[in-house]
This record gives structure tokens, C-alpha cells and sequence, in this order.
């Protein structure tokens, strides 16, 4: 996308931002990390807040991949704490860690082996959810845990880089580094806490299997967040209440209720009615932010849009799933993407106010922008260069337009997405293009019922349309690794199993990488390697609208590091 283009539609989402920020009611203050805990307070303490996400988690775990599932955001928020918490800037905050570790001191040590160690300091009087003490031998046991191959999450950064983690005394958690990692000193959810005094017994008695489907992990979860879990209805609903002993104090509002909502207009009309507070989580697209927008922020409600889900079309190069062997050619995967016209699709999916992509998963936003973007291919809407390429692969039109294969056969794809009125919209348009140049394409919608299940998700026949977080950290998690298997419990980014030997090598260097001109060289060397070869088809960054009535004070539009409920205890409902 030229310069102009990409100002146009800059200029478009912060003119959306600041009509959404202007006209909704002020804020309530924060208290920020590091508030004194207080008592709730009683005007508050009887009212409950209704949540609606887009899809029901499959376990309430701080770190995805125990009980082969994802973890949406809000949930994760709500139920857990970690030792740091990123605000709304998307800083880390020190939230049961009483400081951070800062490199070259006492608390952040770097040896010349390239060894590391770590010290994290914790808040005094922490406690779970049950009342028992939280102390560093809960983070001993989570490494221990995670660390369990069976389980599915010992080659996620940073779990295989840790050598030991070690509690010299309640207070102290010790990480000692096999190489270095530049976010040592501000983990998050990437090493939650686990309550070592419930489930330890278990760890040790119980194969992965049977620990993995342990009832803790879902109706019996206790973490340490600002809300306690009091019931789950399968299908349906999660209830939770207060935490009084909440590091960071009590939640103003004393209860939460998330519905599951699949369909973004009952989620729209659920705000409307007012049986919802606010839509989180994909639970409502930009079509129903539009016109809320338009209808509803006049009369005091607030919707804000936070670009932070990158989409793409990923290819299935996983030969036992594959109905497309014709995508293992880069040429082939080349072509598809110089078919797709991404400013018609922007137009008709967002009015022209997308963010569209050719850079995967980072923004033009960040400010390094302009050293990776040179090396970035690019595949604009082109119908004769794809077919001159398609041409190249040994494909051949036949005399009604359509291309051939070798063999005689119609050259076909199978087109999947997940269901939502945007997805299959944005579905139709790509495959009408496609079809318009001579393919055979067979849609499919994957249902939402479906979305949390690894392995079909990593199981599409060919092509597969996904959002994923953006920033740097998710494009290095395209590597060989992270390729979803039966024996990570399917768990990872790379869906497709795409792989190349120069991508892993500076992936791997960059999640090791402490200086931040070394780790932006890297950067654009993985996105070179990951254009350069056509890894998927980059489409836009998704303006996620979340909407709220007027009557809830705080949630503010936040950096994509942070959750928009990363200070839900001091919101009020009135």
C-alpha cells in the first residue's frame, strides 16, 4: 500500500478513535499497578457486570496449552495475575512482583557464556484465591509444569531458554537462562503462577493426559486476578466474583458474568438492550461497530477500535491434510496473492478505514517501520503476472478460462474461515476474485463451536483465513517449532507447517537478541525470508471494535501489548 493510501486510512481510524474517545463519558481514575488494596466498596459490591466474548475458553489458565485450548484475553486477565501487567500504553508494570529486573544490575545479570539470571522480587502478603499464601515455589512448579513436553507448551518462549527456576526464599524467584531473552525482565502470562499446593500432588501422581484434563483447569480454577471463579455453565456462561485480597485491590464492581456469543448481531443487540455491558473479544465486528458509531456514542456509549488482530490467508503445506499439493510451489502461492485485490476488499469490508498489510504482523505504526519495510515483498493486485507465474508452475488454461493441472484436472482450492458475517464476507470476495481468474475454489466456514479446538484449526484442507496478535514476538513464532503436532497437543502458530531454514535461524536469534538494532536486523530478516516466500497472504490489521453502555466508567482503548480489562477492579458500574 502506497504512502498516500496508507495516510488515508490512518487518518480514517483515528477520526473513528477520537469521535469514539470524544463522545463518551469520562473515564474513571486509576489507580494504576501498585494501588493499596482496599475494601469494596458497597454501592458497587452488588452489582454485576455482563461480558460479552466471541468464543467460550477451554480452560481459565493464565498460559495457553494445558487442556488443549485457547485462553481468550479478557478471561486471562480476570482470573489471573502475573508477575508483571502491561498498561495502557502497553508498559510492564510490576503487578505481583514488587520491581522489575533491570539488565546490568544485581536483579539482571548477563555472563559472557551468554547465560542469564534473573531475579524477581514479589509483593509481601500475596495469597490465592483460596486464601493460601502465593509465594516464588508456585512459579518453581509452573516451570516445571510447563516445561512437561506432553503437555504442549515446553517449546513456547520462554520455556525451553529457562534452565532452572529456583525460590531461595517465599519472596525470591531465581530464573537462571541457558541463552539470553530480551523479555526476561517483564513476563507476563508467558509464566504465570500455579498453585503449586492444589495441583503438585497431581503433577507428580498423574500422566499428562490425565493432569491436562484435571477439573482445576476449568470449573475448579483458582488463580489470583481480580475476580474468583464462582460457576461455569458450559455453553453458556461464566460467573465470577471479587477478589477481596486482589494485589492490586477489590474490584469496584463485586460481580462478572461472560456469555459466550458467537453471532456478532445477538452480541449487538444483547448492548442494545442493555442485558450486556460491553462486547470484548471479537465478540462484535466492525460492521456492528460502524453503527454503533453512528446510532449509539451520540447518546453516551463508547466504542473504541483497537488494530491489534493482523489477518492473513495461511497456506496448508502439511501433506497428510493437504488437498492442494500445488501450494508447496512458492510460484503457485505468489500467484494467489497477486489475485487478491486488498483495496476492494478494505472498501467493502471496511468502508476504505482498514489498515491494509503487506508487512506481516507489524504496523507501520512502530517506529522502526521504515528500516524493515524496503525488504518486504510485495504482491499487488496483478491478474497477468499471476497467471504468467501459474503458467511457469506447468498449469494450463483450457478453452473456458479455467486453469488445468498436469494431469488434466480443474486446479482447485479448498477456501475456509471461520464463521462471522465479516469472515464470510470477506470469504466470498476473495473466492469470487479467484474464481474470476480461472480457479476452482470450495468454501467451507469453520464454526465457531470449533474455535477452540487445536487441531482442527491446524487442520484446514488448503487455504485458511486467521487473525493472530501482531508485533514482532508472533512472527517469530512462525518457526519449525511452533508448528502445531500431536505431540505439542497441537499447539502453535504455524497452522500451516511453513517452513525455511534461514527463518528459524533469525527467529531463533531474536527471541535471544538483548540489543534493539540487532533485533530490528532481524526482524526485517524475518520478514524478508517470510514475503520473500510467500508464507501466507497479508490482508490488513482488523480494527476490533469494543463497545460498552454508557453506564460503565473505564474501559479506555489500549496499545495492543495490553488487555482492554488490565484495571477492570477500578471500573464502575452505575
Amino acid at each position: 500500500m502506497g504512502l498516500v493510501a496508507r495516510t488515508r486510512t490512518l487518518l480514517a481510524l483515528a477520526f473513528l478513535l477520537s469521535i469514539s474517545c470524544g463522545t463518551s463519558a469520562v473515564q474513571s481514575t486509576s489507580r494504576g499497578p501498585g494501588a493499596e488494596s482496599g475494601a469494596m466498596p458497597t454501592s458497587q459490591s452488588n452489582r454485576t457486570l455482563v461480558i460479552a466474548t466471541r468464543a467460550e475458553p477451554s480452560t481459565l489458565a493464565g498460559k495457553t496449552g494445558v487442556a488443549g485450548g485457547v485462553t481468550l484475553t479478557t478471561t486471562r486477565r480476570l482470573f489471573n495475575a502475573n508477575l508483571v501487567i502491561f498498561d495502557q500504553r502497553g508498559l510492564a508494570q510490576p503487578y505481583l512482583a514488587a520491581e522489575l529486573p533491570v539488565l546490568n544490575t544485581p536483579s539482571w545479570q548477563v555472563s559472557d557464556d551468554g547465560t542469564m539470571e534473573t531475579t524477581y522480587k514479589l509483593k509481601p502478603n500475596l495469597v490465592w484465591q483460596d486464601g493460601q499464601p502465593l509465594t516464588a515455589e508456585d512459579w518453581v512448579f509452573s516451570w516445571h509444569v510447563y516445561a512437561t513436553p506432553d503437555l504442549g507448551t515446553s517449546t513456547a518462549p520462554p520455556i525451553p531458554w529457562i534452565d532452572e527456576a529456583i525460590a531461595p526464599d517465599p519472596q525470591t524467584l531465581t530464573i537462571h537462562w541457558r541463552n539470553p531473552y530480551a523479555h526476561a525482565g517483564q513476563m507476563g502470562d508467558v509464566f504465570p503462577p500455579l498453585p503449586r499446593h492444589i495441583m503438585e500432588t497431581t503433577f507428580e501422581s498423574s500422566d499428562a493426559a490425565t493432569f491436562a484434563a484435571n477439573p482445576f483447569w476449568t470449573q475448579q480454577y483458582v488463580g489470583a486476578g481480580p475476580y474468583r471463579l464462582d460457576k461455569w455453565e458450559p455453553g453458556a456462561f461464566i460467573e465470577g466474583v471479587g477478589f477481596e485480597r486482589h494485589v492490586l485491590g477489590a474490584p469496584k464492581i463485586g460481580r462478572i458474568r461472560m456469555l459466550f456469543i458467537g453471532d456478532p448481531n445477538t452480541a449487538l443487540a444483547n448492548l442494545l438492550s442493555g442485558e450486556v455491558h460491553i462486547a470484548v473479544d471479537d465478540a462484535i465486528r466492525f460492521e456492528q461497530g460502524l453503527r454503533l458509531i453512528k446510532e449509539w456514542v451520540p447518546q453516551g456509549g463508547t466504542v473504541l477500535l483497537k488494530p491489534d488482530l493482523w489477518r492473513a490467508t495461511y497456506f496448508q503445506l502439511r501433506r497428510e491434510v493437504s488437498t492442494a499439493p500445488s501450494l508447496t510451489d512458492v510460484r503457485v502461492r505468489r500467484a494467489l496473492s497477486m489475485l487478491v485485490d486488498k483495496a476492494s476488499l478494505n472498501d467493502a469490508l471496511f468502508e476504505g478505514q482498514g489498515l491494509l498489510s503487506d508487512t506481516p504482523y507489524i504496523p507501520n505504526t512502530v517506529e522502526y517501520f521504515a528500516q524493515i519495510e524496503p525488504l518486504v515483498a510485495k504482491y499487488p493486485y496483478d491478474p497477468a503476472q499471476a497467471q504468467a507465474l501459474l503458467s511457469q508452475a506447468g498449469f494450463a488454461r483450457a478453452p473456458d478460462g479455467a486453469w488445468m493441472t498436469p494431469t488434466g484436472g480443474r486446479l482447485s482450492f479448498d477456501f475456509t474461515t471461520t464463521s462471522g458475517s465479516q469472515n464470510e464476507s470477506e470469504l466470498s470476495i476473495m473466492a469470487a476474485g479467484w474464481r474470476q481468474a480461472g480457479l476452482e475454489i470450495n468454501e467451507s466456514i469453520f464454526p465457531v463451536a470449533m474455535a477452540q479446538d487445536q487441531q482442527a484449526r491446524s487442520s484446514f484442507p488448503a487455504l485458511m483465513t486467521i487473525s493472530l496478535p501482531q508485533g514482532e514476538d508472533t512472527l517469530a513464532q512462525y518457526r519449525s517449532s511452533a508448528t502445531p503436532r500431536a505431540e505439542t497437543r497441537w499447539v502453535g502458530f504455524n497452522r500451516g507447517s511453513w517452513s525455511h531454514p534461514d527463518f528459524d535461524r533469525a527467529a531463533e536469534a531474536f527471541t535471544r537478541a538483548l540489543d534493539q538494532q540487532e533485533r530490528v536486523k532481524l526482524i526485517a530478516e524475518m520478514e524478508q525470508v517470510f514475503t520473500g516466500n510467500a508464507a501466507s497472504i497479508p490482508l490488513f490489521f482488523n480494527p476490533n471494535p469494543i463497545a460498552s453502555v454508557p453506564a460503565l466508567k473505564g474501559p479506555q482503548n489500549v496499545a495492543p501489548a495490553s488487555a482492554i480489562v488490565w484495571d477492570i477492579q477500578n471500573w464502575e458500574l452505575r
